[in-house]
């Protein structure tokens, strides 16, 4: 499986994601990509990605060049000249978006008093030539910020105002995200909890605590954590690209990386202030040929490794069907039997993996069963609902976990008692024939024998096929 696996471990910031995931394109791919995302705004900005170092690790600066802006603020957050370099590594969310009645208000902090409203927003992004497809995820990010924005004020989404330099470098920002992950178009997305920095920062508002209310906000349900840096570390905008694209947040998982990007922030840190995208496959990880293996294979020495080990297939196909599922649990000691196998076959038949139960104790030595469902990630709630409806337990442990899976296909073999279906199983040199029950059980009813001497005739015919 195509994977994106992302790492913030000093945050996320717009810039800092758009610069990890701008070089992860092919040098060709780049240049597209800037000349696309230049033509957005050709009379009002430019963006330029330079190299930049940050503790010895070598990355990407995407810098938006404000053309022909002219800012008299006293505000380090907004030094503007003529032709400028907007750094979106400072707190862009609280110095650029405003809830406000009124159109002067915030006026002294800016030297103007130009702002662009939520549908104003929405509309400059449907009016962009670019996909339906970034139009739409553009529009959910900034759906996030303004519902966040709206919720820490108290205000209605409608009120939410966007200061006019930073609403046209910050959709800069979400925009060229966009695009970057449509080129890339990862089958998943996945991001390591998110270092949101501690202390306070100076906003538009006043001083307020890290993380800002607007992207706790943001951050609902998305494992975060403080640490001891300073500052803040995760902006509005990268949590709301995060939050929107991120399937889950998680410890990276075991996978063969293909290529790594660093986005770089611009204030200076003890640890190297930048973001890391890795891009990946999740299905196939890098094995020894039998040449490199050591003198000890999985505890057996070499010379007792079976003929299938030691063929060469047998190394390349390793690994090959790896994928990530998720394990639903809850322990169950106040049903019936009959209760159970009612939501075991429910599960079942709503299209679990697997679902089955296990003998355990309990508290005071209670005897109860352990329910598990195994599921695709992508179903977790759906399958969560079913099992806290239709079972008394008040939680679920939910595990991600790995697996490998043999390749199957159905065939019918012939045998004296008629035509059975059989399951073949198939990868790293392995066969494996299964007679289906169904079939095997029919047949010996039909022809009074014994279900055994059916699956024997069957399994001498899957033979026959396989000499």
């Amino acid at each position: 499986m195509k994977t994106l696996f992302i790492e913030c471990n000093m945050g996320a910031a717009g810039d800092m994601l758009m610069g990890a995931l701008y070089e992860l394109l092919t040098e060709s791919e780049q240049k597209q990509f800037l000349d696309s995302m230049n033509s957005l705004f050709p009379d009002k900005l430019m963006i330029k990605a330079v190299p930049s170092e940050k503790c010895g690790i070598w990355g990407t600066k995407m810098n938006v060049v404000i053309l022909g802006q002219t800012d008299t603020s006293d505000s380090p957050e907004h030094e503007h000249v003529h032709l400028h370099e907007h750094h979106m590594d400072s707190p862009e969310g609280h110095s650029h978006v405003h809830h406000t009645d009124s159109p002067q208000a915030h006026s002294h902090l800016h030297g103007h008093t130009l702002h662009t409203s939520y549908p104003e927003m929405l509309a400059q992004i449907d009016s962009l030539p670019v996909s339906v497809s970034i139009r739409e995820h553009a529009k959910a990010v900034y759906g996030l910020i303004g519902e966040a924005e709206s919720s820490a004020h108290h205000t209605d989404i409608s009120q939410i105002h966007f200061h006019e330099v930073g609403t046209l470098d910050a959709l800069m920002d979400v925009v060229g995200c966009c695009m970057l992950l449509e080129i890339l178009n990862p089958e998943q997305i996945l991001a390591s909890p998110i270092h949101v920095g501690s202390g306070s920062v100076r906003c538009a508002h006043g001083i307020l605590p890290v993380p800002a209310p607007a992207t706790a906000e943001i951050l609902k349900d998305v494992p975060i954590y403080g640490g001891t840096i300073e500052g803040e570390l995760c902006t509005p905008t990268g949590a709301a690209l995060l939050k929107h694209f991120v399937s889950q947040f998680t410890a990276m998982p075991p996978m063969a990386v293909e290529k790594t990007g660093y986005g770089m922030g611009t204030r200076d840190f003890p640890s190297a202030n930048c973001l890391r995208a890795f891009q990946g496959n999740m299905s196939i990880l890098p094995v020894p040929s039998p040449r490199q293996l050591p003198d000890s294979y999985s505890g057996r020495p070499l010379t007792r490794m079976t003929e299938e080990e030691t063929h060469p297939d047998f190394y390349t196909e390793q690994f090959h069907s790896l994928d990530q599922i998720l394990e639903l649990s809850c322990n169950l000691d106040d049903m019936t039997p009959e209760a159970v196998s009612y939501a075991v076959n429910l599960l079942m038949e709503a299209g679990a993996l697997d679902v089955f139960t296990t003998p355990i104790h309990m508290k005071k030595n209670r005897t109860g069963l352990l329910l598990t469902c195994l599921c695709n990630l992508e179903e977790e709630s759906r399958f969560s609902r079913l099992i806290l409806t239709h079972t008394t337990t008040r939680g679920i442990r939910i595990q991600p976990c790995y697996r490998r899976t043999l390749d199957a296909q159905f065939r019918k073999v012939r045998t004296p008692y008629g035509e059975i279906t059989v399951k073949i199983s198939t990868g790293y040199g392995i066969h494996k024939c299964k007679p289906e029950y169904e079939d095997v059980a029919a047949a010996a009813r039909q022809c009074k024998v014994p279900f055994a001497k059916v699956q024997e005739a069957v399994l001498e015919a899957c033979r026959r096929m396989q000499g």
